[in-house]
């Protein structure tokens, strides 16, 4: 990983700051435009990475005289040494449209930071700061992140052609596991996987019982909420449609199919449910593309949690291990492809032939298919390698973009590239 952006002012750091994939997206922004928002879910890490960036601050969450500020006195709420950071904004969502004239009438780069945890029930607000605030995306953290991967293996080198380097993992398939069920959330990374998953059921607990209802102007059966969350859970890493997880939710009285559809909007608007999109691709064969999302916490620690399982459980249940193992490796393939400018897709077609990501670049087009394994024993690597070969000779590459790379993601053991040009490397050994 290279090294972080040098932050505009040192006082407002929080001490033990861990540097962020996200940060150099940060500084990006703020040197080309007028305000930046840092959106993403509750915990994982918004506040701090912004007082990274910012000069000076007022923060919204747990401070109601703040909020009634924005109400009556706007501008004092925005006087403040630039960067401004405008901590949790959707709790006083008035002062977005104060933030925008603000921008205009400065025209000058690097003006606010905002964090929000939820993405407000109204789109259109949002969408009127078009050419004055710049988006930056945070995710709970990658192993990179937290310190568990060594970031041997760039995923820009993949994308640019380079094979990935001969290199060994010393974490352990334990080890693994346990940061599956730690997640990569900072307030909890210096805890052990039971007190994790503890602090994990509260945090579930509180989202169904109030974030859900928050700025939605409609009451959540947190009951329900609970079921949907467990059956979410349990198709991790799958193409199950709404009318599978209504089913999954509870088999004697499925939920309403409008009811799991207005759930799950409101899990993505708090960040907490991120699907993966199908690949909309061209192929050279007949076979049809499958458009369903598969599902996604936005970190696997989250399914752990509604399903009460530990690294114990996983371990004696490798079906359920192996969804989660690839839904961990989704998120950090999210947090480095963002660093690229790269989307994230899943690919399957009706005849059985998928990969468990694509990633293209969003502007050139190359892209790269990827396999989630949860053994690298030789006999797993070989049936992936075959499995992306196979894929990859399926897509139209004079229409859908130029392949890049092949890559077969495993738990632990080496990194390197087999003689058939595919490359291998542990999620304990990625980085961006």
């Amino acid at each position: 990983m290279s090294a972080p952006h040098a932050p505009r002012n040192r006082t407002l750091i929080p001490s033990g700051y861990r540097p962020r994939v996200a940060d150099a997206r940060v500084t990006e922004c703020l040197d080309s435009m007028a305000a930046v928002l840092i959106e993403g879910p509750k915990g994982c890490g918004k506040t701090w990475t912004a007082l990274r960036h910012a000069r000076s601050s007022v923060r919204f969450d747990g401070d109601a005289a703040a909020r009634r500020l924005a109400t009556v006195s706007p501008e004092a709420v925005l006087r403040g040494e630039a960067p401004r950071l405008l901590d949790e904004w959707q709790l006083a969502p008035e002062i977005w449209n104060h933030v925008r004239h603000a921008c205009d009438r400065s025209g000058e780069p690097g003006r606010f930071l905002l964090t929000g945890s939820a993405a407000p029930v109204d789109d259109i607000v949002r969408h009127s700061g078009a050419g004055r605030v710049a988006r930056a995306r945070l995710r709970p953290m990658s192993l990179l992140e937290s310190g568990m991967s060594s970031g041997l293996v760039s995923l820009g080198g993949l994308l640019g052609g380079e094979p990935a380097p001969a290199g060994t993992s010393e974490a352990e398939f334990r080890d693994v596991l346990e940061a599956l069920c730690v997640g990569g959330w900072p307030w909890l990374l210096d805890q052990s996987p039971e007190v994790a998953q503890r602090r994990l059921r509260e945090y579930l607990d509180e989202v169904r019982r109030l974030d859900l209802d928050i700025g939605s102007g409609r009451r959540r059966d947190p009951v329900l909420v609970e079921k949907l969350l467990i059956s979410l859970a349990r198709n991790t890493a799958t193409t199950a449609p709404n009318s599978r997880l209504a089913y999954d939710a509870d088999n004697d009285r499925p939920l309403n199919h409008q009811t799991v559809r207005a759930y799950l909007d409101a899990l993505t608007r708090l960040f907490i449910a991120e699907d993966l999109p199908a690949w909309p691709t061209h192929l050279r064969s007949r076979a049809r593309l499958t458009k369903s999302p598969k599902r996604h916490f936005v970190d696997p620690s989250l399914a752990a949690a509604a399903l009460r399982a530990g690294p114990d459980a996983l371990t004696a249940d490798l079906e359920a291990c192996g969804l989660l193992f690839e839904s961990l490796a989704v998120r950090d393939l999210r947090v480095y492809a963002d660093a690229h400018e790269c989307d994230l897709y899943h690919h399957r077609l009706d005849n059985g032939l998928e990969a468990d990501a694509i990633i293209r670049r969003r502007y050139t087009g190359e892209w790269m298919a990827v396999e989630v394994k949860l053994s690298h024993t030789p006999d797993a690597v070989d049936a992936a390698a075959r499995s992306l070969r196979r894929v990859a000779a399926a897509v139209d590459t004079s229409r859908a973009g130029p392949l890049a790379a092949l890559l077969v993601i495993t738990p632990t053991g080496y990194s390197y590239t087999r003689p058939d040009g595919v490359s291998v490397a542990p999620l304990t050994a990625l980085g961006p």
